[in-house]
């Protein structure tokens, strides 16, 4: 770690590096923003964007269930029941009973409520309002370490799965026509979505995460001109905006999570008054 903090010093010449959690919390925001940024691309693609909105209400749900069941690890807990919420999601919606949107509302209340409900039992709430928020000051070395993993292997399997995802967002039947497993490439992206949430909740909070997913993509997708151009501008103006809104927070004393929607929000304004422009 210390040649890591060598090297952060040296490029972010700002008074909050001599602080051991600002830069862990710079760290973790350099391994959240991008995969958030990536993944983000198919969910605006797909038309999903409340879908990290309902697996981020599903954190309270899972956490709910993990103190029913004795889990003490409420991580484990909250992507289990994150990543089962998501594989239902997508089944009930590709059998087109309903429109995506409605699938995703009616999932997303449902389980906020039945979590709010078991967590209420005997005042219990208040100990995992933090949630609501996050707090990327709060990050571990270990915590670190977990989301550069995930950041490895999150990569490797879109690198693999990308250009099949793209085929199937643009039409489903050519992508049968070329062999492509349809609901087996949508679960795959679904479980990683919902991996990566949960994973950020703790940091960037409920509220929020939903906002720091589709943001970026949004902005990258009124200006792109390719897929590829898609998909780089989604990553760096999340990894910008995550990293400006991280020292903006700590020089104004708020919360680092709004700071950064709120830069996202700006780019998002940006981009949107460029391409009517254009």
């Amino acid at each position: 770690m210390n040649t890591i903090y060598m090297f952060l010093e040296t490029f972010f010449p700002f008074d909050i590096i001599q602080y051991d959690f600002m830069k862990k919390a710079l760290l973790g925001i350099i391994m959240i923003t991008p995969l958030l940024g990536m993944l983000g691309t198919m969910a605006v693609n797909n038309k999903m964007a409340f879908f990290s909105d309902a697996l981020g209400h599903s954190a309270f749900t899972g956490i709910a269930l993990g103190v029913l069941f004795g889990v003490k690890n409420d991580l484990i807990s909250m992507i289990a029941f994150a990543v089962l919420l998501a594989l239902i999601i997508t089944r009930v919606k590709s059998s087109k009973a309903a429109s995506a949107d409605t699938v995703i509302g009616v999932f997303s209340s449902t389980s906020i409520a039945l979590g709010l409900v078991v967590l209420s039992i005997g005042g219990r709430f208040s100990s995992y309002s933090q949630y609501l928020i996050g707090d990327i000051l709060s990050i571990t070395s270990t915590d670190i370490l977990v989301l550069f993993i995930c950041l490895i292997a999150v990569t490797i399997i879109w690198g693999l799965i990308y250009n099949k995802l793209l085929i199937i967002s643009v039409n489903e039947d050519l992508a049968k026509s070329r062999g492509i497993n349809s609901m087996l490439i949508e679960n795959i992206f679904v479980v990683l979505v919902a991996l990566v949430v949960i994973l950020s909740i703790k940091w960037i909070g409920i509220l929020l995460i939903n906002s720091l997913l589709i943001l970026p993509a949004a902005s990258a997708r009124n200006i792109s001109k390719s897929s590829r151009q898609y998909m780089v501008l989604s990553v760096l103006i999340a990894l910008v905006c995550g990293i400006a809104g991280l020292i903006t927070s700590f020089y104004i004393n708020t919360s680092a999570g709004a700071t950064i929607v709120l830069y996202c929000s700006c780019v998002y304004l940006i981009t949107y008054i460029m391409r009517n422009k254009k």
